[in-house]
């Protein structure tokens, strides 16, 4: 006689084992149609589990995060189901859930086409309004191996064969189709009925490149045709403000064969980004900062002291010179503690923060790289923060707040806070974790913000605050960092005379804001699509003369407005002026100021926004004013 407790609290008893899908029947016929799945004693499982003894359960239907994920797991199975109908030869192989959808890999003799896809996605409508039961059963490992060799699905045989053979495995049937997988998954196929297949793309077996190639078909799924409607406008958003198109048709940057991940800035990126740089080493500089400057090129010994060699010397360039071995930087904190070390510090000259735009190169796998969003060569706005361990809040502190004045500068409103605390290897005495995370939790709670935990996900030398922002269309982007290490300055032997004259070793915070500035102009890219606020714009003006006789006025404004330290351009080109005016909005030009007989006349510009705004006829000095305020609000209030 089960008795099962509810998540509110209530219970209910059972004269024999009963399954979920009863459970929830007999709390009520409406929440027994909508279930999916559910949670016995913290597990999740199929309604069709057997309850035999007392246990805690929960219902998940389309509402739960967890029922999103059974959803689309069972959209995988659907998928191969439908290629396996239309395309018997095709040999499946896996299709796991990943963010915002699921894949399989499948082995086919020929390339899936884009009517392929089509045709697939319609036999998927079809076995989901068939409304297939899907049924579990369990075999041995020896018996799941046979029955797909049977089948002739060698790979998923090839799979089962590199389970140890003492496991029982878990296969779900639904109409024809079997497939292994360990659950759970939808009671019948009607329950996925919103879903889209995305693309096709090529990946190796076992993701090893020396095995053959198969086809992965990605889809998407969601509770409803709501969410999904939502999901492909992002997408198409997203598409929309790919920063490598609009780059391009801005003429920002390019990346090429010859230096592949490296950045090749054309003028107008470069103004870009050295306005970044400027805005970020001010804000430093008001914060306490001193900025440093290290070489491109230490010796490898360094690295496999401070123990980056053993951890990421895979992903270090090398090279050997008059008999020594260097590599090209892929951090900055070794060298930050180069700096430090010159010279006794006192505990008096703690808290020292040192700040660099640190130039590193890491050997990112040639399949990872993504525009300027995941490059080799990039720059960070690095700095690391020496100081005792009772300084540790304060300086997370002060450090929340200077990142948060930052972000609403650039545009962004919304931050997520995650703390990652130790993880199971780490280095470093139990009280001193729990002093570093308590600090780093107590600099939150001081601020009243809302944070995430994430156990065991701290660095091996410290636990760490990750900052990420959202975009105008959902997207989170992973910025912002503080990490607390007692392991590097000690390894490189950083010390500091306590004020009882004894010799300690500094807590190192690392820290970023934006993390690397490709990667962070990449995002602001795709955020403005293109159209950056006035401060950040390549021109933040262009003057526009309609026939040749206002030419020498159009230099005089030009001059005039570069003079008071604006990028202004002119276009005095034999062109109609609804043609300049097209192409400059097309460019993102913050302002379009055209000038004719009449502004001539009264020494004014006519201003345009290219949004297409009128603002009317300015003096050359109230424009200024105008572009002035504009700048000075950054992105805190950007044009309509």
């Amino acid at each position: 006689m089960p008795l099962i407790t509810l998540p509110d609290g209530s219970q209910r008893s059972f004269d024999a084992a009963v399954t979920l899908h009863d459970v929830a029947l007999d709390i009520g016929p409406g929440l027994a149609k909508a279930a999916l799945a559910g949670k016995v004693n913290g597990f999740v499982v199929d309604t069709s589990f057997l309850i035999e003894h007392d246990s805690d359960v929960a219902i998940i239907t389309e509402r739960d995060e967890e029922g999103l994920e059974v959803i689309r797991h069972s959209c995988a199975h659907l998928l191969a189901q439908a290629v396996k109908i239309l395309y018997p030869e095709a040999q499946v192989t896996i299709g796991p859930v990943i963010d915002d959808g699921f894949y399989y890999d499948f082995a086919y003799e020929r390339p899936f086409t884009p009517e392929d896809l089509l045709a697939i996605e319609k036999k998927m409508k079809e076995l989901s309004s068939a409304s297939l039961e899907v049924t579990r059963q369990v075999k041995s490992r020896d018996e799941a191996v046979e029955f797909f060799r049977d089948l002739g699905e060698d790979y998923k045989a090839a799979i089962i064969e590199s389970i140890p053979s003492d496991e029982d495995l878990s296969l779900y049937s639904q109409g024809d189709f079997t497939d292994l997988c360990r659950g759970p998954h939808v009671p019948n196929t009607s329950k996925i009925k919103a879903f889209k297949l995305t693309k096709v793309a090529g990946a190796y077996w076992r993701a090893d490149s020396n095995n053959e190639m198969l086809q992965r078909i990605y889809g998407t799924a969601w509770a409803n045709k709501k969410e999904l409607k939502a999901y492909l406008h992002r997408i198409e958003e997203a598409e929309k403000r790919d920063h490598r198109k609009i780059a391009k048709k801005l003429d920002l940057f390019h990346i090429q064969e010859e230096a592949p991940g490296m950045v090749f800035w054309h003028p107008r990126g470069w103004t870009v980004y050295t306005q970044i740089e400027e805005y970020m080493r001010s804000a430093q500089r008001a914060a306490g900062y001193s900025e440093i400057r290290t070489p491109q090129l230490v010796d490898y010994s360094l690295w496999e002291r401070s123990g980056h060699a053993d951890k990421f010397g895979d992903d270090m360039f090398a090279l050997h010179i008059d008999e020594r071995d260097f590599a090209v930087k892929p951090m900055n904190c070794p060298c930050h503690i180069q700096v430090y070390n010159q010279g006794l510090k006192s505990y008096r000259d703690l808290p020292l923060r040192l700040a660099e735009f640190g130039s590193c190169h890491r050997n990112e796998p040639s399949g990872s790289l993504h525009g300027i969003m995941r490059v080799r060569g990039f720059t960070q706005d690095d700095a690391h923060i020496f100081c005792t361990e009772d300084q540790v809040q304060a300086e997370v502190s002060q450090f929340i707040d200077f990142l948060h004045e930052i972000y609403a500068d650039f545009g962004f409103s919304e931050v997520i806070y995650r703390l990652s605390t130790r993880p199971e290897k780490r280095v470093g005495a139990d009280e001193v974790w729990d002093k570093a995370e308590k600090a780093l939790a107590d600099a939150l709670d001081a601020k009243d913000l809302p944070w995430e935990l994430l156990p065991g996900e701290g660095a091996f030398y410290g636990p760490k605050i990750e900052f990420s922002l959202k975009d105008c269309i959902g997207r989170v982007w992973q910025l912002g960092t503080i990490q607390v290490d007692f392991s590097m300055p000690g390894r490189l032997d950083a010390q500091y005379v306590a004020e009882d004259g004894s010799r300690q070793v500094p807590v190192m915070l690392h820290r970023a804001v934006l993390g690397s500035f490709e990667r962070f102009i990449g995002i602001l890219i795709e955020q403005y699509e293109g159209a950056f606020p006035a401060w950040l714009a390549p021109e933040q003006a262009v003057i526009m003369n309609i026939t040749d006789k206002q030419a020498d006025y159009v230099h005089l404004v030009t001059e005039t407005l570069n003079n008071k330290g604006f990028r202004v351009i002119n276009d005095l080109r034999n062109e109609k002026i609804g043609f300049k005016i097209r192409e400059h909005s097309m460019q993102r030009t913050p302002y379009l100021l055209v000038v004719g007989d009449k502004e001539v006349e009264t020494q004014t510009v006519a201003v345009r926004t290219r949004g297409g705004e009128d603002l009317g006829s300015l003096a050359i000095d109230a424009f200024a004013e105008l572009l002035n305020g504009d700048v000075q609000r950054r992105g805190r209030a950007l044009e309509s």
